[in-house]
């Protein structure tokens, strides 16, 4: 009998012992990614080898699970543009910091599976950085506390990139490096991505227009012992929350991020869509209030589904902060700072709209029914009101400042490095094109100038003629970042036969048949 008793107790330790090591603790999570990712099997079977092949290799369950997640919310146009080879190799690193890293497995698994698995933070083109920097961030961040790697990796970051107005499109981190600059979007975009390569909570914060004045900003938030803490991208600070645009922040009407995935945390949400939540921050730098719009009809019932958009008066417009909804209720609420906005509501062909001065309102009602508008209204759009500056620390600001001056000169090394006036000539020589119009596009092409010699190195004879139209067509970033073979793709594949183009025609040819 004692026999029997001591072999069942064996079967159910060990039993016990079998259970997986599930990536996603909820089970009722757990489910609803599993089904959305058979929805998105089904929607991409088209590419079934190519996504999902990698799921018929031997992966564990953490990785089974945290690449079904990926899958599951990911944008469509990932589906389409990568293959299931290149997400497992980034969830592969991203799992590798929680045993790699110091804080690996501190970090609670709901901040981990929304702000360091995603493998992209804005709509940047997509690129292996993870797997290219990994060790190199790794051994800087080597023996640090989880505050003190942010604040390293952030000098990291200002070695590599400095600020530079450009156009909208969001470089990808790895081009950034390249041409070592970014307008604030990519800056934070790297600094998200640097961040996540070491295993730390990040992610890219906006305030999509300042409330005092025109323009916006993007900075990182970045998750450190339980809290979430602010830090100018690639501009290093002696410590956490300080950046120059602490003030204005404070006088913002709206400071938001997005969570990749269905997200269920406990933080204000402007909304929550099935692929992503969009978390309202504003609370953390601001005073704020959360004002509520209700919709009537003309007999004071409530109207449900009315649109609400709450807008800012910025760059001569009225900018909309968030589009909202009405409940059944019929009314609309928004966490926002103390200054005006334009509410406009519309239903069904009809519209209203209001000036809403947040300090002053907690309920505003608006009645929506037939009507036309015709004339002038003059509304005084108030800001919230600036406040008494913060005291900011100057601890440790000598050392932070001569940090700054070696990361400089650091980086200008690196930029010194890239092809000048005299090798643009000595290519545009030996490659039969004009000096005068290779110089301007291998200057302007910065850290990308190889791709762009290899490509005046590589035209065919016959494609000679409009080798340099094609390049003074494209934008400054994209000399900074396309690869050799997409302009080259471009040049040999335009429809027209380009030796037969007529002189008349060759400025509408350029214009709208090469250029890509």
């Amino acid at each position: 009998m004692k026999n029997y008793l001591i072999i069942a107790v064996i079967i159910i330790i060990s039993a016990g012992s079998c259970q997986p090591d599930h990536f996603l603790k909820d089970k009722e999570y757990r489910n609803a990614v599993h089904e959305k990712f058979l929805a998105r099997k089904e929607l991409a079977k088209h590419r079934s080898d190519a996504l999902f092949g990698i799921f018929g290799k031997s992966l564990s369950t953490e990785e089974r699970e945290a690449m079904e997640f990926l899958f599951a919310y990911m944008p469509l146009n990932d589906l389409a543009d990568c293959d299931g080879s290149f997400f497992y190799e980034q969830t592969k690193a991203s799992l590798r910091t929680k045993e790699e890293m110091a804080w690996g497995k501190d970090i609670p698994d709901d901040v981990f599976v929304h702000f360091v698995l995603p493998y992209r933070v804005n709509n940047e083109n997509l690129d292996s950085f993870r797997l290219v920097y990994y060790d190199e961030i790794k051994s800087r961040v080597e023996g640090l506390s989880l505050k003190e790697a942010v604040l390293e990796l952030n000098h990291w970051c200002h070695e590599k990139v400095s600020y530079q107005p450009a156009d909208i499109r969001t470089s990808s981190p790895m081009s950034t490096i390249k041409s070592a600059r970014g307008r604030c979007g990519e800056e934070s975009t790297f600094t998200v991505a640097a961040l996540r390569t070491a295993g730390i909570p990040a992610r890219q914060v906006y305030t999509p227009r300042w409330a005092h004045s025109d323009d916006n900003h993007a900075w990182v938030e970045v998750w450190v012992d339980g809290k979430w803490h602010f830090l100018g991208a690639c501009e290093p600070e002696p410590d956490l929350d300080m950046g120059w645009f602490t003030e204005p922040a404070r006088r913002a009407m709206l400071i938001h991020t997005k969570a990749f995935g269905r997200y269920e945390g406990n933080e204000p949400l402007v909304k929550n869509t099935f692929n992503y939540g969009e978390i309202n921050s504003l609370d953390r730098y601001a005073v704020t209030k959360k004002i509520a719009v209700r919709v009537v009809d003309e007999n004071g019932m409530p109207l449900e589904n009315a649109g609400v958009r709450f807008s800012l008066f910025n760059y001569a417009e009225y900018f909309p902060l968030a589009v909202l909804q009405t409940g059944n209720d019929g009314i609309a609420s928004f966490l926002t700072g103390l200054g005006d906005l334009l509410v406009w509501v519309s239903k069904d062909q009809k519209f209203a709209f209001k000036k809403l001065s947040v300090e002053e309102t907690d309920t505003l009602e608006v009645v929506l029914k037939d009507s036309e508008f015709t004339g002038n209204i003059l509304l005084d759009m108030i800001p919230p009101v600036m406040r008494d500056p913060l005291v900011v620390s100057n601890v440790g600001r000598e050392e932070n400042n001569k940090r700054l001056k070696e990361e400089d000169r650091i980086r200008n090394a690196y930029i010194a490095t890239f092809m000048d006036s005299l090798q643009a000539a000595d290519l545009a020589k030996k490659t039969g094109f004009d000096p005068g119009e290779v110089w301007p596009l291998i200057r302007r092409s910065e850290g990308n100038y190889k791709s762009i010699a290899a490509y005046f190195r590589a035209v065919p004879k016959d494609k000679k003629e409009f080798a340099v139209d094609l390049l003074k067509k494209v934008s400054a970033k994209d000399l900074r970042d396309v690869p050799t073979h997409v302009f080259l793709d471009h040049l040999e594949n335009a429809s027209i036969d380009e030796s037969k183009v007529p002189v008349e025609n060759r400025e509408l040819f350029v214009n709208y048949v090469l250029a890509p």
